[in-house]
Formats: structure tokens, sequence, C-alpha cells
């Protein structure tokens, strides 16, 4: 038996295991959620939670469905309200409907009050991802909640309970899961075509807030007076109230434009966890599940520019090296180095090492562009019918956030952090425990 051949039949590399992917599902899938409401003909009526310029893109892929009714939003600040009820009534009129009734609201709890409502799809900044996830497991809904899953690990660790003692499907918006390119890459490792896998690289992006690594920096913009229409107070949430508002928090918009730019808030350390969760909840996610660690995720995470390691750099148990440093894929990519052949991917864009490990379809199914792709909302979708966890389960989506927010933990302490992926726990180190959670203030918590 030829290497190649034994590494595709056994999986098994000098570096350790990795199992062909149809193993793993069967292996980690929990039980799937009871069906207490749908049936296969149902539509699933949708409440949208957070309505900035994310939003307009997930509208263009869920209202177009047949079997969907968009028929709730809401949000903290007025003008976005209007705009929803605009873009839901516009299209649902186009469609020839003469009467068209969308309700919006400023308090997210009074949306999850509505027992017509099957499944909201949370579209806030990361910090209220938590608290609105495990309100929306109580009230009986499924989720679809975008990516990065959590701000903390302890609350990406309380709202996978309150999904599976709930019994709710969960979808993270981690939508490269259902991209052509990044699957056939996934594939290709997974069954072993490439070899033992020893080295994987990754970029991430940079902001102009810090140009210099991928993590979040201290919030330093003037304050500005909160516009009118804006509640302040409930944009906060859980976070203290030394945050003051300026524009690149909550962009100003219109009712026909999207806003002038991306909110920025996940730039700044306490409201977000920089690149290293906005876009690694996108590549590190893809590794993760190209290697078999979903579910659990690397034992050592060293900073940039600790002794001789000029990038930050995480390692796993079974010898595989992962960084963060610039790449020739364009743009943000992953490229995956084994002993027999190597693979370079990112959006729309795929290379490999020679013709064996070479796409056979195409990119983007239909020709679309690649956020016209349904894909992974889709998926979603057909997850709240059957009853089976979709593609990127809520346990997916914590192991992958927990990867991205324990590179940050590694380069504020500016050394080396140990870590536990099975119990989620660090070694004999209580300064980087504190980091995996924050105060919150009076009146909110993670009971689940």
């Amino acid at each position: 038996m030829e290497r190649r051949d034994f590494l595709k039949t056994t999986a098994v590399g000098a570096a350790g295991l990795i199992l062909p992917s149809g193993m793993m599902r069967a292996a980690a899938a929990p039980a799937p959620a009871k069906n207490t409401k749908q049936s296969a003909n149902d539509k699933v009526t949708l409440g949208f939670i957070g309505l900035g310029q994310q939003v307009l893109m997930l509208l263009d892929l869920f209202l177009p469905m047949e079997d969907v009714r968009v028929v709730a939003g809401c949000d903290v600040y007025d003008i976005k309200r209007e705009r929803f009820v605009h873009r839901v009534s516009e299209f649902y009129k186009g469609k020839g409907e003469k009467k068209v009734k969308v309700d919006v609201y400023e308090d997210y709890q009074d949306l999850l009050a509505r027992p017509d409502i099957d499944a909201v799809v949370i579209v806030t900044p990361d910090h209220q991802h938590a608290v609105m996830g495990i309100a929306a497991c109580k009230a009986g809904k499924d989720i679809f909640i975008e990516k990065p899953l959590t701000l903390t690990v302890y609350e990406g660790q309380q709202l996978v309970k309150a999904v599976r003692k709930y019994n709710r499907i969960v979808q993270v918006g981690s939508m490269q899961r259902s991209s052509n390119e990044f699957i056939h890459a996934a594939n290709m490792v997974r069954e072993g075509e490439l070899g033992t896998i020893r080295k994987i690289k990754t970029f991430l992006g940079r902001d102009r807030t810090n140009p210099d690594t991928p993590g979040p920096v201290k919030y330093d913009l003037p304050e500005m007076p909160v516009p009118a229409g804006l509640n302040w107070d409930k944009w906060l949430g859980p976070l203290p109230t030394s945050f003051h508002y300026h524009e690149e928090l909550n962009p100003l918009n219109t009712l026909e434009q999207r806003e002038r730019f991306w909110a920025r808030w996940r730039f700044f350390k306490g409201l977000g966890n920089g690149n290293t969760a906005d876009w690694g909840a996108h590549m590190f996610d893809f590794i993760q599940w190209a290697v078999g660690k979903d579910r659990s995720g690397p034992v050592e995470i060293i900073p940039p520019g600790y002794s001789f390691y000029d990038h930050l750099t995480y390692k796993y148990d079974n010898g595989i090296i992962v960084s963060e440093e610039p790449c020739e894929t364009r743009g943000q990519g992953v490229e995956i180095y084994g002993d027999e052949g190597w693979i370079k991917v990112s959006r729309n864009r795929y290379t490999c090492s020679d013709k064996r490990l070479e796409m056979t379809g195409p990119m983007v199914d239909g020709g679309v562009s690649y956020y016209a792709n349904d894909k992974h909302y889709r998926a979603f979708i057909d997850a709240v019918k059957s009853r089976n966890d979709p593609n990127t389960p809520i346990e997916v989506g914590h192991s992958s956030c927990t990867f991205c927010i324990l590179g940050n933990i590694a380069m504020e302490l500016g050394r080396p952090i140990v870590w536990n992926p099975i119990v989620e726990k660090f070694r004999n180190d209580p300064e980087a425990t504190k980091l995996l959670h924050y105060d919150y203030r009076p009146g909110y918590s993670l009971d689940v």
C-alpha cells in the first residue's frame, strides 16, 4: 500500500489523528432537538434582532425563500427599525401583496414574547449575543446567530448549555462552511490527501487602529452626543457605562442606503475582539474543521514577539502549528502544508500543489456572487424543519470562537498560555483565567 493510500485509509499521520469527515460527524454530533412545532411544509417565521448593515445582506438571502416569512425586527436605533420595515414591506409588495404587516421593537424581549415567531436571527454586536441567545432559547426560539459567537469564552459556555437544555436549533454564521472552495479544501485535508499536516498559515487582515497585530486596542474615540432615536443604554447592554458613544460604533444611515462604513466597535478591547475574531471566526473556524478539531482546540498559544516567534502561533496536541501571518492568498486566506502537498484557499480562490488536489466543480453554485450564495442560510431553515443540527452548530461556533479569544488573551498577557480544550480551562494560570469573562453591570446575567 502506498503511503498516501495508507493515510487515506487510516487518516493517521506522524503528527496525530485526522478522521474522515463522515466519521467525525458521526462521532461528535449531539442528539437532535425535538420537533415541537414545525412540519416540513410549514413556513418558518423569522424575527431579526439587530438591524444594521449586515441585516441588509441577510434579508436579501432569507426573504426570497418561499418557506420563510419575515414578520418582525428589533433595534435600539429608530432609523434602522424604519429602514427594516421599508425593506421588508417593499419586497413583499413587489410580490403582489397589497397589505404587508411588519412589526418592529426597541426591546428584544418584546419580539421574543411573540408566540408566532419560530426563529430569530441575531445580528447585534458580539457583546449582546450570549444574553440575547439565552433569552431566545428560554422563549423557545431557534437561532441563526452571526459570528463571532460571543465576546468571552464564558459567554459561549453558557450559551451552549442553554441551547442543549432547551433543545434549540442554532446555526452560527461562519458561512465558509457552506462555500465550495472551503468544503473541497477541508475534504482534501480530512481525507489525508496532503499527508501529515505540519504547518498552517492564515492571514486575518489589519484594521487602521492596529496595523501590527489582529487583536483589539484600547477604546480612544472622542465622545460624541448620542443622536436622537438611539437608545445608547440598551446598545451597551451588559457592558459598563464607561463606554461612551461615537458614530463609528453605530453609524448613521438613511432609509435607502447602507451605512457609510462598517461599525468599528469590533476593533476595540471590551467591545469586540479585533480581526482575531472578526475574521478569525471564518479562517480559524475553517482550520479547526479541516484538521478535525471541531469541539476542541489548541493546547498552547504564543503571542507575536515572544522569544523567536514573530507571529501569533497556536499549537495542537498532535503537533500541527498554526500561525497568523501574511499569506500568498488574496486577502484573508489559509495555506495548509502537508508532507505530500499544499492547498491555498480564500474566498473565490483555490490553488494547490498538484492536479489530484484540484477542484472539479465551480467555487460558487449557480454563478452568483459570493455574498449571494444562500446555502448556509438555507441549511438553517432546513435544520429548523428537520430538527437536526446544521453544518455549524453551537458547539462548533463556540470552539472556533474560543480559538480566536485565546489568541487575544496570549497577546494581552504577552506570554504563552496553556489551554485544556477538553475541560476548557487554563492550567495553573489564574491571571489568564480572569480574562475568560468580565463583570456584567446590574440587571444582566447569563443564568441558564
